[in-house]
C-alpha cells in the first residue's frame, strides 16, 4: 500500500473542522452537526470536485491535483495566503524520504547579510534560517531580544528560545499570541519539507517540554510571518513596541532578514535610543548573559 501523506490529512481535517457552516453559502439541509465545521461532502460541492476525491485527498492518498483544483479547496477552506501555501507545499511533498525537497546542509550566513547586520547597527536585527533558527544576530538584536551567539549552538532557535527561556516569557506583554504565531509559522516550515530530521527532532522537544506548544502544534494553523509588531517589556528601558519587516534574500529563500524599527518621535524610539547608548558601553551583553544564567543552566 502506498504511504499516505500524513501532514495534508492532518491539515484538511483540522481546516475543515474550523470553517464556520452559516458563512460557507450552503443551503440549510436541517441535519444537526454532532461536529464543527463543514462536512466532505460540503467541501468538495463547494470545490466542485466529487466527495469521493475530495475523501481520498483528505485521507493522504497519494493524489495531484490540479492548480486549479488546489485552488479551489483552498477557497472552499477558507484558507488565507500562507494556508494554501502550506498546502500546496503538503500536496507536492510526501511522508518518505524522497519526498525531501532541500538538502539537510548546515546554512551559513554569507558575508553580504553580516555587513548589513552591521549597518544596522541603530536598530535590532536577526537572521533566521530553517525551523526559525538564529542564524545572526547584530548588538541591539541582542540587547533587545537574548543574546543567541552565547547560547550552544543546539540551543539557538527563535521557537526553542520563545517557549523554554523564561526570561522570553518575562519579554513579551502579549507572550500568548506571539507564541503562538512562532509556532505556526514552525508549522509552515514543516510544510516545506516535512522529513527533515533536525526539524522534527525541535518539534518533539518542544511538545515534551511545553504544554501551550503541544496545544497549539495539535491545531495545525499555519501563519507566514512578513510584518507585524511586538509589544515588550525590557528590563532595562521598559515598556516599547517594535514593528518588524522581513526581507529574503534572493537566491536563498530559506534565509530571512527580520529588522525591528519604532515609531520616530515616540517614547519607543525614546527607549530604543536609551538602549543602544546602554549597549554601546560595553556593559549590556554581559549584563544580560549573566541575567539569563538560572534559564540557560
Amino acid at each position: 500500500m502506498a504511504p499516505t501523506n500524513r501532514e495534508l490529512a492532518d491539515f484538511l481535517r483540522r481546516a475543515r473542522s474550523q470553517c464556520d457552516p452559516s458563512r460557507a453559502g450552503l443551503p440549510p439541509d436541517g441535519r444537526v452537526r454532532r461536529v464543527p465545521g463543514l462536512r466532505r461532502e460540503e467541501v468538495a460541492l463547494l470545490a466542485g470536485v466529487s466527495t469521493d476525491y475530495y475523501a481520498r485527498l483528505e485521507q493522504g492518498r497519494r493524489i495531484t491535483p490540479s492548480p486549479a483544483v488546489i485552488e479551489a479547496i483552498g477557497r472552499a477552506l477558507g484558507l488565507d495566503a500562507a494556508g494554501r501555501a502550506h498546502l500546496e507545499d503538503l500536496i507536492g511533498t510526501t511522508s518518505t524520504p524522497g519526498g525531501r525537497r532541500r538538502p539537510a546542509a548546515v546554512q551559513r550566513v554569507r558575508p553580504g547579510l553580516y555587513q548589513l547586520l552591521d549597518a544596522l547597527d541603530g536598530e535590532p536585527a536577526l537572521v533566521l534560517g530553517r525551523r526559525t533558527d538564529v542564524l545572526a544576530v547584530n548588538r541591539m538584536g541582542a540587547a533587545l531580544f537574548a543574546d543567541f551567539e552565547r547560547m550552544p549552538p543546539a540551543h539557538r532557535n527563535y521557537a526553542r528560545w520563545m517557549f523554554l527561556d523564561e526570561d522570553a516569557r518575562s519579554l513579551f506583554v502579549d507572550w500568548a499570541d506571539q507564541a503562538r504565531a512562532a509556532v505556526e509559522s514552525l508549522r509552515f516550515e514543516v510544510g516545506r519539507d516535512p522529513d527533515d530530521r533536525a526539524t522534527t527532532a525541535l518539534v518533539a522537544e518542544l511538545r515534551d517540554h511545553s504544554r501551550e506548544f503541544d496545544q497549539w502544534w495539535e491545531q495545525h494553523r499555519v501563519h507566514q510571518r512578513t510584518h507585524g509588531s511586538k509589544r515588550l517589556r525590557h528590563p532595562i528601558v521598559g515598556d516599547l513596541t517594535v514593528e518588524y519587516e522581513t526581507l529574503t534574500p534572493p537566491g536563498d529563500p530559506d534565509t530571512t532578514l527580520f529588522v525591528y524599527t519604532t515609531e520616530a518621535g515616540s517614547p519607543s524610539r525614546r527607549a530604543m535610543d536609551i538602549l543602544a547608548s546602554w549597549t554601546a558601553a560595553g556593559a549590556g551583553a554581559e549584563v544580560q548573559h549573566r541575567s539569563r544564567g538560572a534559564s540557560d543552566r
